[in-house]
């Protein structure tokens, strides 16, 4: 429950609230008539908790509920910028700091192509209507007397993707976007939110409990183990089965099928290529889709282990809908991806879980132990940065695969980044690049509960835990063979 559960801040806390309201009338059956209810629960008032009043809070509220019912159909892009919240950024980008001299030189009004620099009474300033940000007057000045006060969401994005308007709103440039959710977790206001399926997949829940032709699944990511801290990932498992799920399946399960069809892959592809990277980040492929056009034909055709073990559950029972839950905004994306359709049916992240759970009443702690036992130790630890070359290279040895091994290990885009500049000039030390979007790996997804310090070792005493620790075993008793793990499907 949420007296139990620390949130890292108020905008977590109250995106939660917002999905935990959307859910809990949802279950009663009372959403579209108790709609506008939400806000005034949300924001009880009279005295706002961070705005200038309560009457914007509850307006920013609504605009919450809307993303938190699936948001704009015909934006394509998974995340979406409240407007309405994205109002109190410095609006100005560069200014001029005490440390200026006045120096004789006026280097900083000799590079500004727009003439936007003035002096002063010994003094530069800034004609901020005629600013364009390009910050050349920074890079000139030779007291470092001009700072950059780049917004959160712009810095943190790796693409520029994100760019502000007019009327000084961010807005998302969805060509350049990867979806990968940096902006959201770093927008200190949660002016920028992603779409959520939490209603959608409660009507799904709802219709299996009268239709014996729907069996939905939930499976979840190995990084559900840095979660829920306060209560065991058995009892975890026990909590989403009493929302009406079907069984529960471990994501981990589908990663050691990629490891083994991405070893296979890379012996057979390798010496063509060169260089093979990981596709099971779908920030990471769409990044290199966007920005390096040139590597496209080095993406492992593997598909993720999210789709693997979906298409694994769907190939063992033919009534199953599956529903992913995991700490990954880019997989709501990987979803929609036309060369994926109808393989997963819905993702979930585990701020959602948890407001699901607390909207049902359900309190993990009292929850009986439930089954969660069918992936290895290296399926397990696909969670956090370096699992995936791991769990590739066990394979390599297991197998006895004649090939030359040379992984890369990429912890966040910048260095992904690095590699790909490498590789795009033949130039790196290595065969294999394992790509991760977010540092750290999965753990670190912005749709995480929390990103504590001791989550990567809370995955490898997780890996631990497993009874089989290696991958033919845990996959001994699967026809795996008659699955296409192609991205694209032969």
């Amino acid at each position: 429950m949420d007296r139990v559960r620390k949130f890292e801040n108020d905008v977590q806390l109250i995106k939660y609230e917002v999905l935990r309201e959307v859910a809990r009338l949802t279950m009663e059956g009372t959403l579209e008539e108790k709609l506008d209810t939400i806000p005034y629960i949300v924001d009880p008032g009279p005295e706002p908790r961070t705005r200038c009043c309560i009457y914007k809070e509850r307006e920013i509220t609504k605009a919450r509920i809307e993303l938190a019912r699936g948001g704009n159909k015909e934006n394509k892009n998974i995340i979406e910028v409240l407007e309405i919240a994205c109002d109190q950024c410095p609006i100005n980008r560069f200014f001029v700091t005490e440390a200026c001299r006045g120096c004789l030189a006026h280097r900083c009004r000799e590079a500004c192509p727009r003439g936007a620099i003035y002096h002063l009474n010994q003094r530069a300033y800034i004609d901020q209507n005629k600013c364009i940000e390009c910050g050349k007057c920074k890079e000139a000045c030779p007291y470092n007397a001009i700072a950059d006060v780049m917004r959160p969401c712009r810095r943190a994005c790796p693409t520029g993707a994100i760019i502000i308007d007019e009327n000084k709103k961010a807005r998302i440039d969805n060509d350049k976007c990867i979806q990968c959710g940096a902006c959201v977790i770093q927008c200190p206001f949660g002016a920028i939110m992603d779409k959520s399926f939490i209603v959608d997949v409660l009507h799904l829940l709802m219709e299996s409990k009268t239709n014996d032709d729907i069996h939905v699944y939930a499976a979840i990511a190995p990084a559900i183990s840095s979660q829920f801290t306060y209560a065991k990932i058995e009892q975890v498992v026990c909590g989403i089965k009493k929302l009406g799920f079907h069984d529960v399946v471990e994501v981990a399960l589908g990663a050691d099928m990629v490891s083994l069809h991405e070893a296979n892959e890379f012996a057979e592809t390798v010496e063509e290529k060169g260089v093979v990277t990981t596709s099971c980040c779908p920030a990471f492929v769409s990044y290199i889709k966007k920005n390096y056009p040139t590597l496209v034909d080095k993406i492992s055709n593997t598909v993720s282990p999210m789709i693997a073990i979906s298409r694994l559950i769907k190939h063992i029972d033919p009534k199953a809908k599956i529903v992913f839950i995991g700490p990954c905004i880019s997989k709501k994306a990987e979803m929609m991806d036309e060369e994926l359709k109808g393989d997963i049916d819905y993702v979930l992240t585990f701020d959602e879980l948890a407001a699901m759970l607390d909207a049902a009443n359900i309190d993990l702690e009292n929850c009986n132990d439930g089954e969660l036992n069918n992936a290895s130790y290296y399926g397990r630890i696909f969670a956090r940065s370096g699992g995936v070359t791991e769990s590739v290279e066990h394979v390599i040895k297991m197998k006895d695969i004649d090939v030359d091994f040379r992984p890369v290990k990429c912890d966040g885009l910048k260095e992904c980044d690095k590699a790909l500049k490498m590789a795009k000039v033949n130039r790196l030390d290595g065969n294999f690049i394992e790509g991760m979007a977010c540092s750290g790996g999965c753990i670190a997804g912005p749709a995480s509960l929390h990103h504590g310090v001791k989550d990567k070792s809370e995955v490898d005493k997780y890996g631990q835990l497993a009874m089989e620790q290696d991958i033919n075993s845990s996959l001994r008793i699967f026809e795996i063979q008659e699955i296409d793990l192609d991205r694209k499907k032969k």
